[in-house]
């Protein structure tokens, strides 16, 4: 099986194998054409323009995975993209077919066998298009929301850790402020210390309440972090309560 990216996640092929079930040909022909971060991986080109691409170069692998992508994401279109794959499958089997007719010749095995196998996926992708589209279209769904909700987590993050270095700075700035009045009470004289001081004091009550009022601010941030992170992890159970069953 090809690595799709520098790693593949566990919760990956564990999603895959779900939907393919005991579908092993289809979970094989796939394992090589989904990814789990479908945006990154998969070219950002219009489709006609990763398409005559393909032509020129004669690897159709960038086309077929971004039309299996479209295709997933468009159901209203099906028709257009079973068309599209299955084109892109006969014009990989022909290049491969080449392809593995050289490679017995010079006996190159294992590339001849590769080759082998990459025809037969094709030709599986070919023969049951409804199904790779099927599977590819619940495949991305769920990938797309668990990116969404991990982007959201990570803004949730940065906000949280923007908020605590802006905690610690007007602690500080708290500080340096009762040093200075600290400082300034020594020159003074007695009726005037004795004014300062009550001064301080309201200054110092302020300060509390305000970090009170913030550190309360940061629990209600973290109460619904974990509202948040609930409410996810029901939608992704009910999610996989739709995936089961989904193919005999």
């Amino acid at each position: 099986m090809r690595k799709k990216e520098e790693e593949t996640k566990e919760t990956e092929a564990t999603l895959l194998q779900e939907l393919c079930g005991a579908d092993a040909q289809l979970y094989a022909c796939l394992s090589t054409h989904l990814y789990e971060t479908p945006l990154a991986a998969i070219s950002q080109e219009d489709l006609d323009i990763v398409t005559e691409e393909a032509e020129k170069s004669g690897n159709f692998r960038p086309a077929m995975d971004k039309t299996i992508f479209e295709g997933a994401r468009n159901p209203a279109e099906r028709e257009r993209y079973i068309k599209a794959i299955q084109n892109l499958a006969s014009k990989t089997i022909h290049a491969a077919e080449q392809e593995k007719d050289t490679a017995e010749k010079e006996g190159l095995t294992e590339l001849a066998a590769s080759l082998r196998r990459r025809i037969e996926n094709q030709r599986l992708m070919s023969e049951r298009t409804d199904d790779v589209l099927n599977v590819a279209s619940r495949f991305y769904n769920e990938k797309l929301v668990e990116l969404g909700e991990q982007a959201r987590r990570d803004a949730r993050g940065r906000d949280r850790k923007e908020a605590e270095r802006e905690d610690k700075r007007i602690s500080e700035l708290e500080k340096a402020g009762r040093e200075a009045r600290r400082q300034a009470r020594r020159g003074m004289g007695r009726e005037e210390k004795r004014e300062a001081k009550k001064q301080d004091g309201k200054e110092e009550r302020a300060a509390e309440q305000r970090k009170e009022a913030r550190g309360e601010e940061r629990h209600e941030a973290e109460r619904e972090e974990r509202r948040i992170g609930e409410l996810e992890q029901a939608g992704r159970e009910v999610r996989k309560e739709g995936k089961g069953g989904s193919r005999s």
